[in-house]
This record gives C-alpha cells, structure tokens and sequence, in this order.
C-alpha cells in the first residue's frame, strides 16, 4: 500500500470522510478494526457540519490518503499556537487497520505542523480506558502528560455515552 495520493481535504470529498470515520469508530463495522469506541459510545463520531468548519479553519485541517477513488485513511491536524499541535480523528478503514497506515498518517499530520506552523510539541487526547491505543501512542512516541479533558457530555455532536466516567487523557511528543 505504498502508492497512496495523500492530500489536504476539500469540500467535496466530505461524504467520503464521513463515512470513513464513523466505519472507524462506531457501530458494528468499527469492530473490525482495533479503533472502535463502539463499547464508549452510540451515536455518530462527527457530522458533515463539523467536517466543513475544520476544513474551512486557518488553523487546521484534515489529511486523506486516497488510493483509486477511495478514503482509506485520514487525521485531522491543529495548529494550536505557541509551537504546538494537535491531531485527532484519526481514521483507517477498519479492514486496513494494523498495516502501518494510521503512523504514516501520525507521521504527516506531525510533517505538516512542522512545515507549516513550525510546531515543535504535538498533543493528543486519548479516552485512558482505551489503553491499547495509549500504549500504541507510547511506542510513537508520546507521553502521558498528567493533563486530563473532559468529555464533552451533552453535546450529541460528539456522540452518546455510554458510560459516566468518559474523559481524555493528555499526551504529548516533542518534534525535532
């Protein structure tokens, strides 16, 4: 899976992205993958609304990897300000997942903030009962940073949980 057209998102590619998410982190198709948060939480990951404003943003935007017409992959990408970035979002088509595609996407998000922002630290919030995926961070070269974020409880935007005890815990990596 070496050849894949990495670009920046568009309007137009929107449905495609939307799609690729929510097979990633919700309902039955996301089991497929190891990224799911379908035991977390019901109801949609994103919406094309939020896609749109993220795209539109100076400050950020989303990567796709597309190979023959088709979303395999993406991340979203923030700068944050101050020398720091943050992504998220992070997406592979369940069926690709632990191929190696979602570091290459880490890898670009990480390239991009650099070139374009001169970002020297990324962050990232991590769901701590998703410890596979902390430890999978870990090995890329983040670190738990002791910082915690809530979850955004009663915003269905972000989906509906189905635990009380949901909240994010911060990582960090230094970039060169």
């Amino acid at each position: 899976m070496t050849e894949l057209d990495l670009r920046d998102a568009v309007p137009t590619d929107i449905p495609a992205l939307h799609a690729l998410i929510e097979s990633a982190y919700r309902g039955e198709t996301s089991r497929v993958g190891w990224t799911t948060e379908a035991d977390l939480l019901d109801g949609q990951r994103t919406d094309p609304e939020e896609l749109a404003e993220i795209i539109a943003a100076e400050d950020q935007g989303i990567l796709v990897a597309w190979k023959d017409g088709d979303a395999l992959a993406c991340v979203k990408h923030q700068h944050l300000g101050d020398g720091v970035g943050y992504f998220g979002m992070l997406s592979v088509a369940p069926a690709l997942q632990s191929a190696g595609l979602g570091r290459r996407m880490v890898e670009a998000a990480e390239r991009v903030l650099v070139e374009r922002h001169g970002v020297r630290r990324m962050r990232i919030q991590v769901f701590p009962q998703r410890q596979t995926l902390v430890a999978w961070y870990q090995r890329l070269g983040y670190a738990l940073t002791g910082e915690t974020a809530p979850f955004p409880y009663g915003d269905q935007r972000f989906g509906l949980p189905r635990r009380d005890d949901l909240s994010f815990v911060i990582m960090e990596k230094p970039l060169p």
